[in-house]
């Protein structure tokens, strides 16, 4: 495990702000996570920081980070098992490897299994829930490692049970796929990401979508009628390529970014009488 401390959060969040904590660890295996929670003090969980907004310039807690650890991926027939700290990319090019379907849309979705989990991931009719097998995880109440299945995780639009129940940590989760042809698993993974990068501002640093999309509406549309479509709070600005994103479009801070996301809130229950959900997690 390595541990640092006055450790610079900046390259650790997809939004690229300068932050940084009191003290970083970053964990091998199981017991260093134990030994971790096991301490004195508050921990602050992050994956790859691809959905968070990180609201300050210093922690005083301490910052457990799945980013370039914790990430071994064992391939057996059709089933992929993960740990948290592996990524999206990771996991959409070993399914590749092994001629495994299914995790083609998720190629190019900036995230680690463990927030990918956390989060319900997924894209149009797509979800990470409609793959999994079951979730280990840490309870924080007593300290001990559990396994659960997809039917008692509480599922939801960009959401779980482990978003709703912040004392359960995503350890390792297993996954089940589908035989397939690998050029055409390819020519999918390239497609989406074609398309992505065709309506998404990926010239930026940004954390995705800023909003949960509303019953029947999409939130891009309703910012564009708004005139809201480049619209500016210090560094931070509602994209010009798609509005249902933040960019950093110079040295964003925090404060920016809940400011912009404030007052677009604010404009659209005004207009449309819809109260838009932050599909980011504000630290």
């Amino acid at each position: 495990m390595k541990t640092f401390n006055n450790f610079d959060l900046t390259k650790y969040n997809s939004y690229r702000l300068i932050a940084s904590c009191d003290t970083a660890y970053f964990p091998d295996n199981e017991e260093d996570i134990i030994s971790i929670f096991n301490s004195d003090g508050r921990k602050i969980i992050l994956g790859n920081g691809n959905n968070i907004i990180l609201s300050k310039k210093w922690y005083d807690e301490e910052f457990v980070i799945f980013s370039d650890c914790f990430d071994k991926i064992v391939v057996k027939h059709s089933d992929i098992t993960a740990e948290a700290g592996a990524t999206m990319l990771q996991m959409s090019e070993k399914a590749l490897e092994h001629a495994l379907s299914g995790f083609e849309v998720f190629y190019d979705i900036p995230s680690s299994i463990g927030g990918a989990v956390v989060m319900n991931a997924g894209s149009g009719d797509e979800e990470i829930k409609d793959l999994l097998l079951k979730v280990r995880y840490l309870d924080l109440y007593d300290m001990e490692f559990k396994e659960i299945t997809p039917d008692k995780m509480e599922f939801e639009y960009r959401n779980s049970i482990f978003q709703k129940k912040t004392d359960k940590v995503v350890m390792k989760a297993w996954f089940r796929l589908t035989p397939g042809n690998p050029e055409i698993i390819k020519a999918k993974m390239e497609e989406i990401k074609q398309k992505r990068w065709e309506k998404q501002p990926r010239n930026y640093p940004n954390c995705g979508s800023v909003f949960k999309r509303p019953s029947g509406l999409f939130v891009g549309p309703m910012l564009d009628e708004l005139g809201l479509k480049g619209f500016t709070v210090g560094g931070a600005s509602i994209s010009d390529k798609h509005s249902g994103f933040i960019i950093n479009s110079g040295f964003a801070t925090g404060e920016n970014i809940l400011s912009l996301i404030n007052l677009v809130q604010t404009r659209v229950r005004e207009k449309f009488g819809v109260n838009l959900e932050l599909e980011q997690r504000i630290i």
